[in-house]
C-alpha cells in the first residue's frame, strides 16, 4: 500500500482540503491572540492562561515577559521554502537565532508574548505550526533521518509518521492527556530515532510480504529512565492509527492525573504491569475496531512533514562556487553517507549544539536546492542532513557549508556533542548545559584514537534528559550543592549509555556529582584511562562494566569534593559570577 497522505488526490479535492486546513489553522491562531489580549488587559490570570499558551507550544522564559516557541517538524522533514520561512522568522521575532532541538523541533527563544500571534501566521504561511509542541498532547512525530535515503532500510517510514501526526493533530482526544505523549518511527536496522525512550516506537517490518510496524509502548527518559516493551510484533500499516490510538485511550484513562512526576505512560505500566497494561489497550483497540476511532487521513496539508505534492527538481551542484584543491577526506568519512540511489550522497551538516542563525538557515535551504532534493532533515543529534547530493559534488558541498560555518568535520562522534538549552532560557534549568558542551569539545578534539571518536557526549541542564544525557557513553546533568555555604553547580556524571551489542538500547550508570568547572577533568581521565586499558575489541560500555562504577568514582573522588577550591568553582561555565540557584515554575517538562 501506498501511504494515504502520498496518495495524489485530484486537484479540486486538494485544494477544498487545503483550504479548511488553512482556514482551521487561521482562526486557531486568532483565537490565540484573543486569549493573549485577555491576559494583557486583567481579563483572566496567567494561571488560567498557562494551559492554552502551552497546548499551542509557547513556553515561559527564566527571563520575564518573554516567551519561548517551539515549531513542530513532523518526521525532522523541512522544505527548503520553509528552512527560508524558518530564518525570518528568526530575524524578525527572534534576534537571527533557533535551535534544533533532539526531538526534530526548531525553538525560538525571546520573544515577546504579543508577537507571538504574528509569528504563528508567518509559521502557517509555510506550513508550519507550534499547535501541541508542548503540554499534555502527542508531541512532535520523530523518524529516522534517513528515511528514503538508507541502503539497508526496511521501507520508507516517513509517509507512515506524517500519517499518524496528522491524525492526532488537534484531534479532542489528544488535548488534555495525563502528560505529554511521544511517537518515533524507524526504518533502519540502526535506531536513528531511538524509538525505545518513547511512548510508542515503531520499527518498519514485513510480513508475507505486507508493511507493518513492530510497536514498543511505555519507555522514557526523565528522572527515571525505563526501557520499552514490545506490543506487537507486527501491526499492518492500514491498522496504524487505531493502534496508536488504543495506547493513548488507555494512557488519556489510566495515566496519573493528580501526581505529574507519575503521569507518563512509563509509570501506568510500572504500577499496573505491563500484562495488565497490554490487556487495557487490546480492549480499546477491539472497541476501536468494532464502533470506530479516529479515522486515518487521507492526505496531509502540503509542506507537513515535507510534504510536497509537486517534488522540487534535484540540484546538481553546479551553481555552487568552485574551490581549487579542496577536499576534506575527514569530512567524507564522518558527515558524507552514501545512499541506496546510485551516485548521490545524504550530507550531514554539523549543527553546534543545535544553534542555528538565520544566515545559516538560508544557506541551508540554498544548499538544499542547488544540490539536492529541496529538503532538510532535522535529526535527533541537533543536526541537519541535506540528500541526494550527487556524489561529484560533495567537495563543492562542503565548501559551501565551510562558508557558513557548518562544515566540520565528525558528526555523530565525541565532539559532536548534544545539550538542551539549560538555564540559558528555561525554567526548570540548573545549569548552562549549552557551555559545558563547548567544554568538553574542547577536551574530546585532543583525541585522534578512533575508538575514542566513535564515543558520545550528552548534556542536559537538569533531570528531565531534554539532551537526553542517559543513552549516551558520557552523559552529564546539571545540579548543585553547597561547600562552606555556598552554592556550586554540578554535574551528575554517567557512563556507558547507548546500545549494547545486541543493539538494545542501555541507559548509562551513574557514576557521582562532579563540580561543573571540573566536569571536563573528569572526562579527560575517563577517556585517558580507556585508552590505557581497554581490551581488545571491548566497547566502551563493556569497558564500564568490567571497570564498574565503583572504580570510577574512586577515580574522580578529588573532583567531586575538591580539596582546594578556587574562585571558578562558584560559577557556571561561562559566567565570570558567583551562581545562584533560581528556579521558576517548570514548564520545560509539561
Amino acid at each position: 500500500m501506498t501511504s494515504l497522505t502520498e496518495t495524489l488526490a485530484a486537484a479540486p479535492e486538494r485544494a477544498l482540503f487545503e483550504q479548511r486546513h488553512q482556514s482551521t489553522v487561521r482562526e486557531d491562531i486568532e483565537a490565540f491572540r484573543a486569549k493573549a489580549e485577555q491576559l494583557a488587559s486583567g481579563a483572566i490570570t496567567d494561571h488560567q492562561f498557562r494551559p492554552f499558551r502551552l497546548r499551542y507550544g509557547i513556553y515561559g522564559q527564566r527571563q520575564p515577559g518573554v516567551q519561548m516557541v517551539r515549531v513542530k517538524i513532523p518526521g525532522g522533514m523541512l522544505t527548503a521554502a520553509q528552512m527560508d520561512q524558518l530564518a525570518r522568522i528568526a530575524d524578525e521575532f527572534a534576534g537571527g537565532k533557533g535551535h534544533v532541538t533532539t526531538r526534530q523541533n526548531m525553538q525560538y527563544h525571546f520573544v515577546p508574548l504579543a508577537r507571538v500571534p504574528d509569528l504563528m501566521h508567518t509559521l502557517a504561511d509555510a506550513g508550519l505550526t507550534t499547535r501541541e509542541a508542548c503540554f499534555n498532547t502527542v508531541r512532535n512525530v520523530t523518524a529516522c533521518p534517513l528515511a528514503g535515503l538508507a541502503r539497508d532500510e526496511v521501507f520508507d517510514v516517513r509517509p507512515y509518521a506524517r500519517t499518524v501526526a496528522y491524525a492526532f493533530l488537534r484531534n479532542p482526544l489528544t488535548q488534555n492527556l495525563p502528560r505529554k505523549f511521544k511517537i518515533a518511527f524507524e526504518g533502519c536496522p540502526e535506531d536513528h530515532a531511538v524509538t525505545s525512550i518513547n511512548d510508542i516506537g515503531l520499527r518498519a517490518a514485513i510480513r508475507d510480504g505486507r508493511r507493518g510496524f513492530r510497536m514498543v509502548i511505555a519507555g522514557g527518559l526523565g528522572p527515571l529512565p525505563t526501557e520499552s516493551r514490545l506490543l506487537d510484533e507486527f501491526v499492518p500499516e492500514e491498522r496504524l492509527v487505531s493502534r496508536c490510538e488504543s495506547v493513548i485511550r488507555v494512557f488519556n484513562k489510566y495515566g496519573n492525573r493528580e501526581n505529574r512526576n507519575k503521569a507518563r505512560l512509563k509509570f501506568v505500566m510500572r504500577e499496573r504491569g505491563f500484562d495488565w497494561l497490554r490487556e487495557e489497550i487490546d480492549r480499546a483497540y477491539a472497541d476501536i475496531l468494532e464502533n470506530g476511532g479516529i479515522a486515518t487521513p487521507q492526505m496531509v496539508p502540503e509542506g507537513f512533514g515535507g510534504f510536497e505534492s509537486e517534488p522540487q527538481p534535484r540540484g546538481t551542484g553546479a551553481l555552487l562556487p568552485v574551490l581549487n584543491g579542496h577536499r576534506n577526506e575527514e569530512w567524507l568519512r564522518t558527515n558524507a553517507i552514501p545512499q541506496k540511489q546510485a551516485g548521490y550522497a545524504a550530507v550531514v551538516a554539523r549543527v553546534n549544539q543545535g544553534n542555528l542563525t538565520s544566515a545559516q538557515m538560508r544557506g541551508l535551504a540554498r544548499i538544499a536546492r542547488q544540490a539536492g532534493d529541496g529538503l532538510l532533515r532535522i535529526t535527533v543529534d541537533q543536526n541537519v542532513v541535506l540528500a541526494f547530493v550527487p556524489c561529484q559534488a560533495l567537495e563543492r558541498v562542503q565548501a559551501a557549508l565551510e562558508e557558513i560555518g557548518l562544515g566540520e568535520a565528525g558528526a555523530g562522534e565525541i565532539r559532536d556533542v548534544t545539550t538542551c538549552p539549560g538555564a540559558y532560557s528555561c525554567n526548570l534549568a540548573l545549569t548552562k548545559s549549552m557551555n559545558l558542551g563547548e567544554a568538553i569539545q574542547r577536551v574530546a578534539v585532543q583525541y585522534d584514537d578512533p575508538q575514542v571518536r566513535r564515543l558520545s557526549v550528552k548534556v542536559s541542564g537538569c533531570p528531565n534528559s531534554c539532551g537526553q544525557h542517559w543513552i549516551a557513553d558520557l552523559g552529564f546533568y546539571g545540579n548543585a550543592r553547597k561547600i562552606d555555604g555556598k552554592e556550586v553547580p554540578y554535574y551528575q556524571m554517567l557512563l556507558g549509555g547507548g546500545y549494547d551489542e545486541q543493539g538494545l538500547l542501555r541507559f548509562g550508570l551513574a557514576v557521582q556529582s562532579i563540580p561543573a568547572r571540573l566536569a571536563p577533568e573528569a572526562v579527560r581521565r575517563v577517556l585517558d584511562h580507556f585508552v590505557a586499558n581497554r581490551q581488545e575489541g571491548e566497547s566502551f560500555r563493556q569497558y564500564v562494566l568490567r571497570h564498574r562504577v565503583e572504580f570510577f568514582r574512586a577515580a574522580t573522588s578529588d573532583l567531586a569534593r575538591p580539596p582546594e577550591l578556587f574562585p571558578e568553582i562558584y560559577q557556571d561555565w561561562g559566567d565570570d559570577t558567583p551562581f545562584s540557584l533560581q528556579l521558576g515554575r517548570g514548564e520545560c517538562a509539561v
